[in-house]
């Protein structure tokens, strides 16, 4: 539903700095537009966070500015991390939360996503209200009711210091050496500071921003040089982040990546053993069979939400579920707090380490991911594949030679015009064969009715 909007997507308004509506003059009509709606909700203040964009300065004064005009106080952060926002939003009772940030983007784009007092995103009818509000003229307060802007003490040791309450009661990190990729982004100031506190040794890199170097081969999205560096230092493990610090990697002490599934399985493992868990883990369309079987293992449900972790959300509220998350690495503990955290689940998967005594790599090992292709097949007309009979036909037929160990999924992009053709199961080789056999016949099918 939030896809059909005139500005909100799923995660926010995102796109390149300077292209409508990335601009100076709309994010202040936005600032404006939700102080006015927001203001009738109940207290008129708003918190304000960003990243380490170059353009985050401009977008601030912008929202700022645009707040005061509807008689809103803006509370600043400075750089703060997404989850950090939604969770000091709760703490000073503020009527919501701003994070400017485009996430695991490179910097030349920005974006703009809002929580609600509760530090979960904006219901959808508050979205809508906002765009309605966007198209109305602007109306300034009056020069005694004008918003005004303050800035937060400390906000940094506040986030710490919660992040730090999440982790086992009495535990520390003694002992370990972790290396620490921030993507030279919000988290750079918070956490270094966080595993340092709980007694690990640590080794920080992508912690010197300069407004351009955002996520720029580094970080979750690129863990090659966090690879290399866990082995050459002999850590024990890497901790990869991204620009927003809400998605987490890590790397074990072989440099071997872990993604999002892997970490998902690791914390619902350890749920399930100390206290048991109430209800499913929740993944998506694209979260790997092999999480799936690993879960069901447990003794635990899995259901698959769509992609992005707006749906995650929506699925773990409806079911009073706790535990979520994709393989890109958005991880979501309610049980801990209101929105994916990369470091509070970084935290949970080392928590899973001090009590079990075993590296990352042992623990990974109760996993076994299974072989995945994906192929991208572009469309040159708008069609849904999967309501031509010779595509059913041709899923039909891979379904059949993969049996119960394996899947098919062909999933429309929403940024593209592609449809992703994703074969899943246990013979690597196999998969490969059935992938691209499967999209040749989406492109046969495309090209017959271009005939």
């Amino acid at each position: 539903m939030a896809n059909n909007r005139k500005y909100f997507g799923t995660d926010g308004i995102r796109g390149e700095v300077g292209s409508y509506p990335i601009t100076p003059d709309f994010v202040m009509k936005l600032g404006w537009a939700a102080g006015q709606v927001l203001a009738e909700q109940g207290n008129s203040r708003v918190l304000i966070g960003k990243d380490t964009r170059v353009s985050g300065y401009m977008f601030e004064s912008s929202l700022e500015a645009g707040l005061s005009a509807a008689g809103v106080d803006s509370m600043l952060l400075g750089p703060m991390p997404t989850p950090g926002v939604a969770y000091l939003t709760r703490t000073f009772r503020a009527q919501a939360g701003i994070v400017i940030s485009a996430s695991h983007n490179p910097y030349h784009d920005n974006g703009i996503k809002f929580f609600s007092a509760e530090g979960r995103k904006l219901a959808d009818d508050i979205e809508i209200a906002i765009e309605d509000m966007i198209d109305q003229p602007m109306k300034v307060a009056p020069s005694n009711k004008l918003g005004k802007a303050h800035r937060v003490r400390d906000p940094e040791g506040r986030y710490i210091e919660f992040c730090k309450s999440t982790f086992g009661i009495g535990a520390n990190l003694n002992g370990l050496k972790i290396v620490v990729d921030c993507a030279n982004g919000a988290t750079y100031k918070i956490a270094p500071d966080v595993f340092k506190e709980l007694g690990a040794e640590v080794i920080t890199i992508g912690s010197s921003p300069d407004g351009f170097n955002i996520n720029e081969e580094c970080g979750a999205t690129s863990p090659e040089e966090l690879q290399s560096v866990v082995v050459s230092q002999g850590a024990d493990l890497g901790i990869a982040l991204d620009g927003d610090g809400d998605r987490l990697i890590m790397v074990d002490h072989h440099g071997d990546i872990l993604d999002g599934d892997e970490l998902l399985f690791i914390i619902a493992r350890e749920r399930q053993r100390a206290r048991g868990m109430n209800g499913a883990v929740v993944g998506t369309l694209m979260s790997n069979l092999g999480l799936e079987h690993a879960v069901r293992t447990l003794g635990l449900d899995f259901k698959r939400a769509n992609v992005g972790d707006r749906y995650i959300m929506e699925m773990l509220h409806e079911n009073d579920w706790t535990l979520g998350g994709e393989s890109s690495g958005h991880i979501i503990c309610l049980d801990m707090t209101t929105t994916g955290d990369g470091i509070v689940s970084a935290l949970q998967v080392l928590d899973a380490m001090v009590r079990s005594g075993q590296s990352l790599n042992t623990l990974k090992s109760g996993m076994s991911k299974y072989p995945q292709t994906l192929v991208n097949v572009k469309l040159s007309q708008q069609v849904n594949v999967m309501e031509l009979e010779s595509v059913k036909n041709a899923v039909k037929e891979v379904e059949a030679e993969l049996g119960k160990t394996g899947r098919v999924l062909l999933r429309p992009s929403g940024t593209e015009p592609l449809v992703r053709v994703m074969v899943e199961g246990q013979d690597g080789a196999q998969v490969k064969k059935l992938a691209n056999e499967l999209a040749e016949a989406v492109k046969g099918a495309i090209s017959a009715l271009a005939a």
